[in-house]
């Protein structure tokens, strides 16, 4: 199945315009011609089954012949709130694989040691979709505007809350040992140079659980993956 992706379709939709970048592609790409019948999600859990009743590459109309409902094949909600990386190729890649395997919320945080603290959302947006399409997911993980990290935590947290750091003067268990089998987590991930003594203390003063990802210390994007495939497996 090849999926399209369109934030604006509603089950209410009767027929959906293609602009040109997209219109070259299904055309000449893909080959599809008149007749033929597209798939494609709004990113709400919606699959639409589309017929091209106009097969221009200029201007590909479809018209909307049915829908189906696709809810999310997980039980648990996961939130992460990771710290971008120097290299945004790194955090592209996080993201990519994050929701190939299963993520519903990305906040990314901005950290005394972060050192880089301007994200293009707009490109990270664009990575997430695609991820979504290749993976055949009906629902977009939400990606958040970067916050400060102080102004983060200040939210009221009602799902488990854990934050994973490299220092070694807390006790800190692995997250597959300590993460119930609950519906709904948020998880912490700083930057290369780790969060400061005083975002550990703060995060410790909302009651995050302070976690362990294994023996060795890992890249941000990797921790952040590693979070991810953690709470997965727990949910298998």
């Amino acid at each position: 199945m090849q999926l399209f992706y369109n934030p604006d379709l509603l089950i209410t939709s009767k027929e959906i315009t293609f602009n040109k970048d997209e219109s070259r592609h299904i055309i000449r790409v893909l080959r599809k011609k008149e007749g033929d019948i597209l798939h494609i999600t709004n990113g709400n859990g919606i699959l639409f089954f589309a017929e091209i009743i106009i097969g221009n590459d200029k201007k590909c109309i479809a018209k909307i012949i049915k829908y189906e409902e696709k809810p999310s094949t997980r039980d648990y909600y996961l939130h992460v709130a990771i710290a971008p990386t120097k290299n945004n190729d790194r955090l592209e890649w996080f993201l990519e694989k994050a929701t190939e395997i299963g993520i519903d919320e990305i906040t990314p945080i901005i950290c005394k040691n972060s050192e880089r603290k301007v994200v293009k959302v707009d490109r990270l947006e664009r990575i997430i979709q695609s991820a979504m399409k290749q993976s055949l997911q009906f629902t977009l993980p939400k990606l958040n505007p970067p916050i400060n990290f102080s102004n983060f935590i200040k939210n009221d947290f009602s799902e488990e809350i854990f934050i994973a750091h490299c220092e070694n003067d807390t006790e800190k268990k692995f997250l597959k040992n300590v993460a119930s089998l609950t519906s709904k987590y948020t998880v912490l991930i700083g930057p290369e140079g780790d969060f400061s003594p005083e975002e550990i203390q703060e995060s410790l003063n909302k009651k995050f659980i302070p976690i362990s990802l294994g023996k060795n210390r890992l890249r941000t994007e990797t921790a952040g993956l590693n979070v991810v495939q953690s709470i997965s497996y727990l949910h298998q």
